[in-house]
Formats: structure tokens, sequence, C-alpha cells
């Protein structure tokens, strides 16, 4: 058939395909010899969705129809395909939509123009490492991102808790205290120094926020780069697609996304008896104290609560850490109790098995005096001591319980407010997405949070089939004497794989650093879990000792590579270092032979 040269047949045609496109929820304009079109329809008889299938090729009009699409879309190749009235294009926009999960909510009728691609609910590292990836790859992204202060008015900027008021302010304060023990092994290396050495608590505090308040306004920054659009602002669901924002001013304001990433993160628990929130701090105080906290009881076995007692004990304070039961629970007890016994030999007392009961002030101050009272978990006797502060590390919630979760129609767990989801983060709402500290039975690490938002972000908008790997995650718990893991506790390997099938090799050592100055000499220790049903394959690997996190980043690449006793045996180690006794261990538990080093070289 001739092109059509006049309006009004150009206006009938338009009409006739406006009505099919209209008319069908799934319409392909087509050509049936295209290998892409085949591509299309397969897809569709895949999703089982039924479409409308225009061949051009077998129509008289067929040509004109083709022109006209062109004028109507921009677009004159085929397939061409429109879902709901929408246009959606060809061969790889509709395959890319299938993969990034708009197609299906083209297909549901989702496709009303929503604010945002994306809204991500947390700016801490998780958050934050999603959201600019997400907008690297074209999509229109917001973050909030709002601090609820502490019973003590604490607060502070951008980045959660990691950056704020967790791993750097944390790691520089261990840092202070490691320096001490440095200035008293100096003597005993030749340095000669006579003036008085004393601490001053606000020189370090002021250093250590300036640093955070540095990194707080490089995120904002990173963000505005992005264009991803950051407001300080408390974000609640009010429908599945919609969610109200509340700033400090009380002005509230609405937002809609065709996607949501939860990523809230955690706070620290407070105990639940008289005085806790009146008197006490948490964590989320500690990093930022105006004030010296002087004689202080830290009330919890976390890894916070031990590394906080660390580094207060190594400031030169009077520290006593009140445990309820173990130490470190979910770590290597070995390992815990072991890293526990340091701590207790440099000065740091332990309560243990008490439960705090009662909290009271007995002088107002910057510190005052508080009385705390507690009894035993085994007896019915009470205890009451005086402190200048009480820290509560006793563990942490998930910040999900004031969010409008139910509004969404996300699951939650009732017991610990934590959101299950499937192994690419997706809750039970198709839509919406968890990362970070709440998702339950995950890690509850920075660099975790950090790689899942990358990997989520790349899956959703790049067709990535990438997933985070949650399993081998190194890690290190920075108590005066560092504790590195990675892979399985000891306890945990005997109950998957029996004490018959694995292999424990260990041994105790002294560093060449601790040596003159005659200090905790064998107190170091090292030990990996080896399975003997595969090959002696590394499943546990852990080390108590100086520059732990170090050592340990290197072996857990090591682990992922799937690395066996063999394997260490046959590297050679770097002498004179504290790492090489991986590769130099002979001594198995079950031998129960002598694992004390006598020199250097073993």
């Amino acid at each position: 058939m001739p092109p059509i040269e006049n309006d009004t047949g150009k206006n009938e045609l338009k009409t006739r395909i406006q009505d099919l496109i209209d008319s069908n929820q799934v319409l392909v304009f087509s050509k049936s010899y295209c290998p892409y079109c085949v591509k299309v329809k397969d897809l569709f008889k895949e999703l089982k969705v039924e479409c409308n299938v225009v061949e051009l090729d077998l129509m008289e009009e067929g040509t004109n129809y083709q022109e006209m699409l062109l004028e109507m879309t921009g677009q004159k190749t085929v397939p061409n395909v429109f879902i709901n009235k929408t246009h959606l294009g060809g061969c790889d926009n509709t395959l890319k939509a299938h993969k990034d999960g708009s197609l299906q909510q083209l297909l549901s009728g989702e496709n009303e123009a929503y604010d945002y691609d994306l809204i991500v609910i947390g700016g801490g590292s998780g958050g934050l490492a999603c959201s600019k990836e997400s907008a690297n790859l074209g999509k229109k992204v917001m973050v909030l991102d709002y601090v609820v202060p502490t019973p003590k008015g604490t607060s502070w900027g951008l980045g959660g808790t990691c950056v704020n008021v967790g791993c750097i302010p944390k790691k520089l304060m261990h840092q202070t205290a490691l320096l001490s023990t440095a200035m008293q092994d100096a003597r005993k290396f030749g340095w000669e120094f006579d003036e008085t050495v004393k601490h001053n608590w606000n020189t370090m505090k002021e250093a250590v926020n300036n640093y955070i308040g540095s990194l707080n306004w490089g995120y904002r920054v990173a963000l505005r780069d992005k264009n991803v659009n950051y407001v300080n602002a408390y974000a609640e669901f009010i429908e599945p697609h919609k969610i109200k924002a509340t700033n400090k001013r009380g002005k509230e304001t609405f937002y809609t996304a065709a996607k949501f990433i939860l990523a809230t993160g955690e706070r620290p628990r407070y105990l639940g008896i008289p005085g806790d929130r009146e008197y006490c701090i948490t964590s989320d105080d500690l990093f930022s104290l105006s004030y010296c906290p002087g004689k202080t009881l830290v009330i919890g076995a976390s890894y916070v609560a031990l590394e906080c007692g660390g580094f207060l004990a190594g400031l030169g304070l009077d520290v006593t850490v009140m445990v309820r039961s173990i130490l470190l629970r979910g770590f290597d007890q070995d390992m815990a109790n072991r890293a526990g016994e340091h701590m207790e030999e440099h000065g740091v007392k332990f309560l243990r098995k008490y439960v705090p009961v009662k909290v009271e002030e007995l002088e107002a101050g910057t510190p005052g005096k508080l009385k705390v009272t507690a009894k035993s978990t085994e007896t019915d006797e009470i205890i009451e001591g005086e402190y200048n502060t009480v820290l509560i590390a006793v563990g942490r919630d998930a910040c999900t319980d004031k969010i409008g979760l139910d509004k969404a129609g996300v699951k939650v767990n009732p017991k610990n407010g934590k959101i299950p989801v499937n192994d690419e983060e997706q809750t039970n709402v198709p839509h919406i997405y968890a990362i970070g500290d709440i998702l339950q039975d995950k890690w509850e690490l920075t660099p975790v949070a950090i790689q899942a938002g990358k990997l989520l972000a790349r899956r959703l908008y790049a067709g990535s089939k990438a997933k985070c790997d949650y399993v081998n995650v190194p890690t290190t718990v920075f108590t005066p004497l560092e504790y590195g893991a990675c892979g399985l506790s000891e306890e945990r390997a005997t109950e998957l794989y029996g004490q018959e099938n694995i292999e424990v090799f260990h041994s105790l050592f002294w560093p060449l650093e601790f040596t003159l100055p005659n200090r905790d000499n064998n107190k170091c220790y090292a030990k990996i879990i080896c399975n003997k049903l595969d090959n002696d394959r590394v499943i546990g690997f852990h080390y108590l000792g100086p520059n732990a996190g170090e050592v340990t980043q290197g072996f857990g690449a090591a682990m992922k590579c799937g690395a066996t006793k063999e394997q260490l045996d046959g590297t050679i180690g770097i002498h004179p270092t504290c790492a090489e006794i991986f590769t130099t261990m002979e001594v198995t538990k079950s031998s129960g032979g002598d694992i004390t080093q006598a020199g250097c070289c073993g």
C-alpha cells in the first residue's frame, strides 16, 4: 500500500494505533522474522503474560504503521513494546526492565509517576554506598537520615553509627590507649623523658570530633556531587510507595518512590531499670562526652563493652566491667576469655554473674557520682558501688519499630525488630529491600553493609547478578589485646562437623616488640580450625595479638580462596612478625602438646 499523503489518513492511522495501545495490556509491534522480536515474545511467554502481537511484515499497511510509530515514539525499529499504555521501547529496554524489576511494575499497573526511582532510608555506610551507586547508574535517588537524640541529648551528622559513634572514634580512642603503652615501653628501648605524662580528654575528644565532622561534610559533598537528594528528616511509611518525612522543626513532607531500601541501623539498648536513661550513658554519648568520665562502670560483655572498657582503662581510668554471663557472646569463647584475662591482668576489674537493678544519682556534675545496686544471677546477694560514669553496652536494637513498616506490609521479627530478607536483600514486599545491621541473621559490620548496598544497586539497575557473600567475613574486636577472627568459632565448628572431624592447631607467641619491655610473655594466641573431611580446609581463623585487623584481613582473603592447612604450611612466613605463626603451627589441641614459644624462632 502506498504511503499516506493526507492529514486525515494520518490521523485515522494514529487513532487506530492509539486504540490498539489503549486496549491491550501488552502490545508488541513486531516482524515475524526478526530475532529480537522473537526474544521479546518468548520473554512474555515465559512470564505467562498474554500479549497482542502486530506483525508489521505480514500486513499491507506495515510500512505506514512503522512510519507512524516513529512519529509517535521516536522509534522506527522493532520490536516496539507498549505495556499498560506506556511505551517501553525495543528488545534491550524490555530485557533490562525485566532484570531491574520495572517490567513487573509496569505489568502490575504500577507505572504511575513517582517522585524518585529510589528512596534510601538511613544515611549510614550501607545506605550511602547504595544511594551513590544507584545515582551513578542514572537513577533519581533520595537519602533520608535523621538521628533521634539520646536521652542525654547527643546527636550527630551524616554517616551513621560507624563514622560518628562506632568504628572510627572507637579505633582512634583505642589508638590513644595504645600510645600510653608505647610510652611505657619506650624507656626500655632507650627513650629518656622526665616530664610528667598525663592525658587530656578534651584534646583527644576535640581531635576525634573534628575528624568526624570532616567525614560528615565529605559525605554531604559526595551525595551532592552525584545528584542524590539528601534530606535530614525522619522517614515513616504511610503507604507502600509513599513516606512522610518529618524534619527537626516538625515540618512534614511527603515523597513517593518506585523502590525503597531500608538502612536504618541500630541503636544501643537500655536496661529498663530505674535511673538507666536518666543517669547512664551509652556508646552513642561516650565519644563526644565533654568531660573525662572518671571512675567508670561498664555494664555488658559485648564487643562494645570490652572495647570501651579497654581503652578507658588504657587512658588511666578506674574501670569495672559488670558481666551477666559470658564474654563476647557469638564469638569463640576460648578467644573471648583470653582477651578478658588480658584486660584483667592490666587493671580492668570484672564483676561476674551480676546484673544492675537500680542506678541513683548521689552528686550531679561532669562527671557526677552515681550509686549502682546490682544483684547476683546465682544467689540473693545484693552489692552496691559508687562510680562517676555508668556506660551501658548490653547490645543494640534495630531501628525498625517507628518507620511505619506495617503500613507498607513489611514483615519484621517481633522479638528483635530485625527484617528477614531473601538472598537478594528483598523483603516480603517486592519493591522494598533492606541492608546492614537490621537484617535477620546477618553480620552487623560496616563493610558488609557497604558491599551489600553496592551490589544491590547493581542488581537493581545494571542487570548484575552478584550477591553479597555473608560467609567467612573477617572481623576484629579492638580490645587492648586485639582479637581477629574469620569463619567458625571452635564451638560452632564442633556443632556442625563433630569433634572427631575437626583439627585445631594452636600456639601461644610473644611478639618481638614485647620482648624488650618484657611484657605479656606468651599471652598472645593463635589457632586455626580445620575440617578433616575436606582436605584440612581452614574453617576457622583466630588471632589474639597486636594489629589483629591487619593480620586477619589477609587470611580472610586466603579463606575466601579455600586455604588448607597444607597451603599455610607451604607459605613462607615473614620474619620477625606475629602473622608468621600461622605458617609454622604444628601442635594440635587434641594432642595436649606444649604451645609456649621459647624465642622469636620458636
